[in-house]
This record gives C-alpha cells, structure tokens and sequence, in this order.
C-alpha cells in the first residue's frame, strides 16, 4: 500500500520566533509535509545555523524568496513576515493558486486606507485584500474555510476579541465603555535586538507603550463593530511584562442588566464557544494564568461581575506564539483543508 500524500507547504520568514513556531507544529501535523523555508536576511544558510536545537530533525536550507519557485513547490504558503511585505509576495502565490496565511497586519483590514493610516504604506491590491478573511476561527469559521486568503491576527487582537466576542455579539454591555488593559512577554517583540527588549531593560519592570496609538487598535475596533453592528472605539493598552511567552487581556466593560451575574455569563460564554474546541471557559471563581496556556493552542477565559460598578472583567489568556501567532495560523489551515479543527495543534500547555 502506497504511502498516503501530504500537502506541501512554505513558510516564508522562517527564521523568527513566528516561523520557528511554525516549523516545530508542521513538522509534527500528520497531514502536510514541510518542504520550503525562505527568508531575504538568511539566504543560503540552514535553518539548524540560526536554531541549533533543530539541527536532528529539519535539513532545510533558507532559501531566496522567488514566488513562482514557491508556488511550484508548495500547495500552502505561511507568511511570517514584517508588515508591509506580505502584500508584495501574497498576489503573485495567490494567482498560482497557492493558499496562503499571512502572520503579518496585512490582509487584517477590511478597508485598506485604515491600514495605511495606521501602518504608512500605500497599497495597490484592494481587490486582492477585498477577498482575505480575518483569521479568528472562533468567529468566522465558515468563511475561513472557503477562503484562499487569510489574514491571521497576532496576540493582542485574538486573547481581546475573544474576550470581548460574546459580550458584543449578544449586547451584553455598552459597548463604548469597553477596556482592554493586555498584557504580552517578550517574545512578542520578534527576535531582533530592539533595546526595550534587553534582560537589563526589561527584568524586574512593568511598563505600558504605545498608549493610544498601538497599531493592533483599528484591528480590535474594525471586530468589535463588525460584532456590535456599529462602528466603536475601543481604548486599548499593552503592556510588556518580563516574561518570555504569554499574553493575557483583561477587559471592563458596563453590563447593560446590572442583575446579571457571573454564573449567567460563564453560562453564556460555554454556549457561545460550545463548537470550539480551543476555548476553555473556566468555572466560577476561577481565574487564568498565562502560564496554563504555555506551550498549547488553549485559551483560558475567566469571568467576573462587580456588583458595586456595575461592570464585567473578562480575563483572557492565551500563549502569544501558538493561539496568538503560529498555532492559531494552522488552525486556520486546518478550517481551510476541512481537517479537524484541533490537528497537529498540542492541546496542552507545558505546566508549570
């Protein structure tokens, strides 16, 4: 009996944290077959140069980003690049009829003069942006599985929204009193020397940034209103706390029916994530930790009412690489292949 085929896929920026992730979970999903690794910066050295932990199971090279080399090679692309180069890459595959996941705020945005405004690159292919699809599957699963384009939110929009997703889309609370205070390790700042990111700079110390102007913004609001029927500004704030991995969003916001209490939403949240298998709402009086998402594809949500504010507070944990980043990514893959939603994906954290 001959051996079963697997689908050949690429990643393209494989030498980041994001494309490492990458790497490690296709390698070990039973239905694709990794066949390609490209990057600009690392051309013609091996993977195991820049990973020397990789050396005894990947023997790819970098290689030089041709897309009709691609193309010719790979059934699905994963784009795990900087903003802004995606979009130069991302037709030329799609016109092979390649599928393609982009990691990057690309294809994220409906309207692309909102991703200009907030990214500063002026962009020609509206038609082909006009066809991505927003890759959270918890929300729009149906259409990420007929889709050859996806755009595939990083860490801070997926542990919010999917904070925020069943309170909007059942108009739980006022919508314009929604907070998002988030929190993110280190890791979520790719693998380049950036200063913040030393140990010296970062160990031992909190601190918000871009208050008020992140980019994840518009991102968040562009969801939220889509969920609410109406157009929203959200107030958004991260925070870089000294961890490697982990992200966790609490959202406050003001609950339309002062009577509802914790039990009711926890209620409401298991039906409202009853079909996916990532989210795990957790029991009353519990509240997660970045730290059980580790490692895993999971999303642990906590919920609580304050009686005295009249407000909910949704905690949201998530590990920013996997469910945030790569693992999210293959779920979308998976959706897009009609394969079971949870394979190749781990299903739990590595505690403690």
């Amino acid at each position: 009996m001959g051996k079963l085929r697997r689908v050949p896929v690429g990643i393209v920026g494989a030498s980041g944290y994001g494309g490492v992730q990458l790497v490690r979970l296709l390698m070990d999903h039973p239905e694709v077959e990794l066949v390609y690794l490209g990057g600009e910066s690392n051309t013609g050295k091996s993977l195991a140069s820049l990973y020397p932990h990789l050396a005894h199971a990947v023997n790819l090279p970098i290689e030089a980003v041709e897309p009709e080399i691609i193309a010719s090679r790979c059934e699905v692309v994963f784009l795990s690049l900087p903003n802004g180069l995606a979009c130069q890459i991302a037709p030329k595959l799609l016109e092979k009829e390649c599928k393609v996941l982009d990691l990057s705020a690309d294809y994220r945005f409906s309207d692309l003069t909102t991703y200009t405004a907030w990214y500063g690159t002026q962009r020609n292919d509206h038609a082909i942006a006009a066809t991505a699809v927003y890759g959270l599957p918890e929300l729009y699963r149906d259409r990420i599985s007929e889709a050859q384009l996806i755009g595939c939110p990083g860490c801070y929009p997926t542990a919010s929204l999917l904070a925020l997703s069943p309170l909007l889309k059942q108009g739980l609370i006022v919508p314009e009193t929604a907070i998002i205070d988030a929190k993110s390790g280190t890791s979520d700042g790719g693998r380049q020397a950036k200063v913040n990111l030393l140990l010296a700079e970062a160990d031992n110390s909190l601190a918000a940034y871009s208050i008020g102007r992140h980019r994840h913004t518009p991102e968040i609001e562009q969801i939220c209103s889509d969920l609410a029927g109406h157009e929203l500004t959200i107030q958004f704030t991260p925070h870089l706390v000294p961890m490697v991995r982990g992200t966790l969003a609490t959202v406050y916001a003001t609950l339309r029916d002062p009577g509802l209490v914790r039990d009711d939403l926890i209620t409401i949240y298991n039906a409202f994530y009853r079909n996916s298998p990532w989210i795990k709402v957790c029991d009353s009086g519990i509240y997660p930790q970045t730290k059980w998402a580790t490692g895993s594809n999971l999303c642990y949500i906590g919920l609580e009412v304050d009686p005295r504010t009249g407000r909910v507070i949704v905690m949201s944990a998530i590990d920013n690489l996997i469910k945030g980043q790569a693992g999210q990514a293959i779920q979308c893959l998976n959706l897009m292949m009609d394969w079971d939603e949870t394979l190749g994906l781990p299903k739990l954290g590595f505690y403690p």
